[in-house]
């Protein structure tokens, strides 16, 4: 396969902090060809445009097409099988990556893939009857402490999970974001939006799926005066009979520290000795003062950056290198598309296949656990915190219990 173009869909927070200059970084490694972004309004291009920080400091000569034109006639003038990328709110991801199917494209989509299992379901057929390849950004699989935890877990170190509880806040200025715009309660919520994180990790590590969810959430105002569920408290309970407790915000305190703050504790046993896991996600070992306030949204004077998600270092090539499983996960889910593309065409099926069995990046066949959540907990939620269940079938379905 001649090196991808690549079409992003959307230009927001993340494609600041994490998509775009990964993206730049495969192109310096010549991996991937142009990139394109599409969004809707022209202040979003030019933001991501005039960062400094990604265009001057870190990859000085890169950059992107922008694209105003609406996504469906962006995508529709692509070259066929191709990249585009979903980095878009939640409630448009099912239309941009089946725009991008049927104008035979692969697609990377940020999490959640959808909010019903019917969509995820619709979209894995669609897919693999044209051999595409789509792959969901759970970034935190390809973070070393999580790809750990599932070998030692696999080894049998811990026994079996019983209880645990989890927790990912955001930062306040989510809420003088573009969240407010669209974060309200017909389109998403907290948990929705950042628990599915930690949903994903124990089913990951643990092989186990989720079987009913109750999500309790709290009501807030943003700034421009819209409504959102910004406070969630969720209860998954798994096929072994564990629970799983997640708590989200998107109002962890601005002059915190950290970025936010995230970690995950779960309780094993074995039937004879008890174990334990414990990820303190949002402190990587390292605090720092500074002389002034950092220039990012929600900067603060002491700060305690995360090594381990997104940085920008200096390796002696000229810009500055990312690292982090934040570019890892870029990296990998573009080298699978590549992959797929790059095996002759009777071998595609095959090499889909493999990447769903294998079971390191998230697909709609491997993955859709996760949308039988996201849609219990959008039922749950809109029913004042009523516990949800998922029911298993051809399809799977979800009810109030």
């Amino acid at each position: 396969m001649l090196k991808p173009a690549v079409t992003m869909i959307g230009g927001g927070m993340i494609a600041h902090d994490q998509i775009l200059p990964s993206l730049y970084q495969l192109q310096r490694m010549d991996l991937i060809g142009p990139v394109t972004v599409c969004a809707r309004s022209p202040e979003t291009l030019r933001s991501l445009a005039d960062n400094a920080m990604i265009h001057q400091r870190a990859f000085p000569g890169h950059s992107f097409t922008p694209a105003l034109d609406p996504y469906a006639d962006v995508i529709a003038a692509m070259p066929p099988r191709q990249i585009v990328i979903a980095a878009v709110p939640d409630q448009i991801h099912y239309d941009v990556v089946m725009t991008a199917l049927r104008h035979d494209q692969h697609v990377i989509a940020v999490k959640p893939l959808v909010l019903t299992i019917a969509h995820a379901l619709e979209i894995e057929r669609f897919a693999k009857s044209r051999n595409l390849f789509v792959g969901i950004e759970y970034h935190k699989r390809f973070d070393d402490r999580t790809l750990l935890a599932r070998r030692r877990f696999r080894e049998g170190m811990f026994g079996e999970f019983k209880l645990g509880t989890a927790r990912l806040m955001e930062k306040w200025y989510y809420r003088r974001s573009n969240f407010q715009n669209w974060f309200t309660p017909e389109n998403s919520d907290a948990f929705t939006y950042i628990g599915c994180h930690y949903v994903d990790f124990v089913a990951f590590v643990t092989g186990l799926r989720p079987t009913a969810v109750s999500v309790y959430g709290i009501m807030d105002r943003f700034p421009n005066g819209k409504e959102g569920y910004l406070w969630t408290d969720a209860r998954v309970i798994w096929n072994n009979g564990a629970c799983l407790n997640v708590q989200n915000t998107l109002s962890f305190p601005d002059e915190a520290p950290g970025s936010n703050t995230q970690g995950i504790m779960m309780y094993f046993s074995d039937g004879e000795r008890g174990a334990w896991l414990e990820h303190s996600d949002q402190y990587r070992g390292i605090r720092y003062c500074y002389t002034r306030r950092m220039d990012s949204d929600g900067g603060t004077v002491f700060h305690e950056p995360s090594t381990e998600y997104f940085q920008y270092i200096d390796t002696g090539v000229p810009g500055l290198t990312c690292t982090g499983y934040g570019f890892r996960s870029i990296d990998y889910l573009i080298r699978a598309a590549i992959r797929v593309e790059s095996a002759p065409a009777m071998d595609r099926a095959v090499v889909l296949q493999e990447i769903d069995d294998v079971g390191v990046l998230a697909t709609p066949a491997n993955s859709n656990f996760n949308e039988m959540v996201i849609e219990a907990g959008r039922l749950s939620i809109q029913n004042g915190g009523r516990l949800v269940v998922i029911e298993p079938g051809s399809p799977p379905s979800v009810r109030l219990d």
